[in-house]
This record gives C-alpha cells, structure tokens and sequence, in this order.
C-alpha cells in the first residue's frame, strides 16, 4: 500500500485533464512550431494558446510570457538576465534569508561578476517586512527578488508592498510565486511586480515546464541565446508537449481556485486540529495570518525529524532538517526564523493537494497517534501559535 502523499510542496500529480490534453501532441502534432508548413500549424498555435492561458491566470499579456524547462530556469533568467542588463546603472541586489537555492545560488554567481548582495532578514513567522527591503536599498541597486510564498513554512510575502516602495526608486522587482500559483490568487498587477517565476510541476503539470512573465518594457538580458524563439527571449525549439500541459493546468486553476483554495484549507486545519490534540508540545512554524492554505510546517521538540520520517512509513511529508551520522543540519529558513534548536531539529513539513481527502488526513493522523518516538510529547493542545 503506497504512503499517504503529504508533500504536495515537492511536487504534485499531473492532473488527468493536463494528461488528456498533451496526448495529441505525442501522438499526432509532433511538427516543429517554427515550420511554416501544415505540419508546424497545430503546434505553433497550441503554444500560443498555452501562453494566453498562463497569461490569464496571472493578469498578464501572452506576450509577456517566455515559457523555460522551470522555475529555476525562470528565476536564473529574471534575475541574471536583469542584474546584467542593469549592471552599468549598479550592482547591487535585494533579496531576503529565506529564498530557494535557486534564488540564493544566482545571487552568489552574481557576486563572482562583481555585485553584492543584501539579504535582508525575516520575522519569527518567516515574513519579509516591506520596511526592511527599503532599508537595504541604495543608489546602486538593480533588483529586488523576494519570493511570495516560502516552500517550507508557508508563508506570504507582502510583494505588492515591496515593489510599490521599490519602485519608487526605479529597482525593478522579481518574485518567485512557484508555491503560491494554484493555491491563493496571483496576479501580477496587483502584486506589482516587472518580473515573476511559474513552476510547472507545483500546480499538477509535468516538471520541466515553466513560464517567466516578464513586464513589457522591463529590461532583461537574454539567458539563452538561440534562433530567436520565445519572441527572441530565449532559443531553442518550443517544447510542445510541456507547454500544452502548463497552459491547461493554468487553465484548471483559473476556472476553479476559489474551490482548489477552500479544499486545501480545509485539510490543511483537520490535519493541524488533529495535531494539536494528539500532541500537547508541538508547535506551528510561520504566520498563521499570512500563509499558503496548503501548508503545515510542525516542529516536535527534542527528536530529530529522520527518526520521525523512518518511523513515519505510511505517510509522505519532508522534514525541516538534514540528519547526518554526526550532526543535523537545520534548514536556512527555520534558522532565519529563529526557531529553538530543539522544535528546528524535529520540523516536519506537511502540504496537502487537491487529491487529498479527509480519509487520507485522518490515516495520516492515526499513524501518528500511534509512533511510539512521539508518545513522550503527551496530549494536547497545549502549544502556542
């Protein structure tokens, strides 16, 4: 029997529907969407309805859609490619603690050109303060990138806040939304953004499909040089296939999100209620005003998330640290956050899908109930949050 999936931050399924619609593309419109013979027409023309679907999910124009192989290939090209357009105007960038690696790992290859870079800290919730990023601004800096949704805790940014007082000084602003599309409203004018990073495989279309959107007028470098496809912003033949599948999840979401929203809600308070009752010293990382309705971050004090994880074989979650033979490495977010060693060391990460029913939660919490490495933490609720 599988586990119950519980990581729907990681990855999720591809939707069934996604599936269906890709299916012609492998089978029967396998031309070049570059040919100007028939072959090349269905192709061209299901990439393009695939930019306008993406597009109307984010309040955006199709042309300000650039398709990539993902969310990391995205945010690589938002933020390169505007440093390095930038560059001669300064080579400063904003940025914040808690970003993914494939945030934080341009900016360190960003600082071997020559910039610097100011990650500016969080709250205790894992929360950016619009005040803080204007702080860090000066007269050299170019971009300001901070993500609208942590992977790990679950918490919202106010980028709508941060782009407005960036942009009174002229800095353009990125943010990466990979774990916000599909489960809360993202739009791009009302987050105000010139520059924003979709993830494929996090709203249940394949991985190795992304989309950058990117403000028109915005001033980007190319990343990838080629024959001019993508508009001239990136080369390289149009993966058909993957497109088709992230404009009709994009698709999924739009006509749909208000009841994908309230679901995932749903599961998410019955897992975190069942939680709390079984266990009287746990406690919820991130704001519980501003956070991902899918996203439950737990700590349980004083044991190491991989035992929990070994013992834990029915369900499928991640855990907020990396347990090595001779040390744990607590993760940079939880770090950021401040969170006591002690809760930081047994953080499970638990994000619930639109798949996931009440049954699946209340197995999950049966299995939990029942794991011996947890009975010392005694009954709730007791915790504050």
């Amino acid at each position: 029997m599988k586990p119950i999936y519980l990581d729907y931050n990681a990855t999720t399924p591809i939707d069934p529907r996604v599936a269906q619609a890709m299916l012609p593309f492998i089978h029967e419109h396998f031309g070049n969407p570059s040919s100007s013979h028939a072959y090349g027409a269905a192709p061209r023309k299901a990439v393009e309805r695939a930019r306008e679907q993406v597009a109307w999910l984010l309040g955006a124009r199709p042309h300000e859609i650039v398709f990539t192989s993902g969310g990391t290939e995205a945010n690589n090209h938002a933020i390169l490619g505007a440093a390095r357009a930038c560059r001669h105007h300064g080579r400063h960038l904003v940025t914040s603690t808690v970003e993914h690696p494939a945030v934080t790992e341009v900016c360190s290859a960003l600082e071997r050109e020559g910039f610097r870079t100011t990650a500016v800290p969080v709250d205790g919730t894992g929360r950016v303060h619009a005040s803080a990023v204007e702080r860090a601004l000066t007269p050299e800096t170019v971009l300001v990138t901070v993500m609208h949704a942590n992977n790990e805790v679950g918490t919202l940014n106010p980028v709508d806040e941060i782009a407005d007082r960036a942009r009174r000084h002229g800095i353009l602003v990125h943010t990466d939304a990979a774990q916000s599309i599909g489960k809360i409203p993202v739009r791009v004018d009302e987050l105000k953004v010139d520059l924003l990073t979709v993830a494929g495989h996090k709203l249940y279309a394949p991985k190795g499909i992304g989309a950058l959107y990117v403000r028109e007028g915005a001033r980007l470098e190319k990343l990838i040089h080629g024959a001019g496809q993508e508009r001239g912003w990136r080369g390289g033949t149009e993966n058909v296939i993957l497109a088709v599948g992230l404009g009709e999840a994009c698709a999924i979401v739009s006509e749909s999100l208000a009841a994908h929203e309230a679901h995932l809600r749903r599961m998410r308070d019955r897992l975190e209620a069942g939680i709390l009752k079984l266990f009287g010293d746990v406690h919820i990382h991130g704001s519980m005003d501003f956070r991902l309705p899918n996203t439950s971050s737990v700590g349980f004090p004083g044991i190491r998330a991989n035992e929990i994880l070994s013992a834990l074989t029915g369900v499928a979650a991640s855990a907020g640290a990396a347990c090595h033979s001779d040390h744990v490495s607590v993760s940079h977010v939880l770090q950021a956050m401040a969170i006591p060693q002690d809760l930081a060391m047994g953080t499970l990460r638990f994000s619930v899908g639109r798949p996931t029913t009440e049954e699946e939660i209340d197995l999950a919490l049966k299995e939990l109930a029942g794991l011996d490495i947890l009975k010392p933490l005694g009954l709730g609720p007791t915790t504050t949050r």
